[in-house]
């Protein structure tokens, strides 16, 4: 069973508005194996591209989590028909990355959580900010996070990500699958993933595979 524990010697006196590291994570040593986590940040092809970064990653998929799986296709969800989210599902190596350095990357990096059921041109709740939880360990950390940064002031605005148990994963259309890599022309994945890769790769260069996604 997955426990969770304080951060020893960790440097809580970080600059108002900066991001910390998260003051209470999952100890690693109470788990072992590949673990998962399921993560909603608007648009997963932005999502996917920045979490392919990070070492400890194993393999990110596009999908949708929220609703039945018989509307879990991209254009029902994209209608707004359904309460699915687009997702990204993140297999890691919890001995090269923790539950909680993922989460500093989806609060810093992946999307703006301060937005309610959007991410800046993309509006509606399929785009909403929110972290699927597998188990009351993930669950207890991502509430503690978000308390965290809360009282740190690292947004002006309130954090309005949604914490919510993971009822379904459901995979997303295969053309969907590693998009930004695949179609680093097209124009929205210049205008908006392009700069989120640049900036985990600047942000979180210590985290990064060696060689690039």
């Amino acid at each position: 069973m997955a426990l969770v524990c304080d951060i020893p010697g960790l440097n809580l006196a970080v600059p108002r508005g900066a991001f910390p590291d998260p003051a209470r994570d999952i100890d690693p040593a109470s788990i072992s194996g590949p673990q998962n986590a399921v993560l909603a940040a608007g648009c997963f092809w932005c999502a996917e591209a920045v979490f392919r970064e990070l070492d400890g990653v194993l393999d990110v998929v596009n999908g949708y989590s929220g609703d039945s799986a018989a509307t879990a296709d991209y254009k029902t969800v994209c209608a707004g028909q359904t309460n699915h989210a687009e997702v990204v599902s993140i297999d890691y190596d919890p001995a090269r990355i923790s539950y909680g350095q993922l989460l500093k990357v989806f609060f810093s990096v992946a999307h703006d959580p301060t937005q309610k059921d959007r991410q800046g041109n993309d509006i509606g709740r399929q785009y909403r900010s929110a972290v699927f939880y597998a188990d009351a360990a993930q669950k207890e950390v991502a509430e503690s996070y978000i308390a965290q940064l809360s009282a740190a002031g690292v947004y002006s605005e309130p954090i309005v990500t949604d914490v919510v148990p993971l009822e379904a994963f459901h995979r997303g259309e295969q053309y969907h699958q590693n998009y930004a890599a695949l179609h680093p022309e097209q124009p929205y994945i210049a205008a908006v993933a392009i700069p989120k890769v640049v900036k985990v790769r600047k942000q979180f260069a210590d985290r990064l595979k060696k060689e690039p996604s």
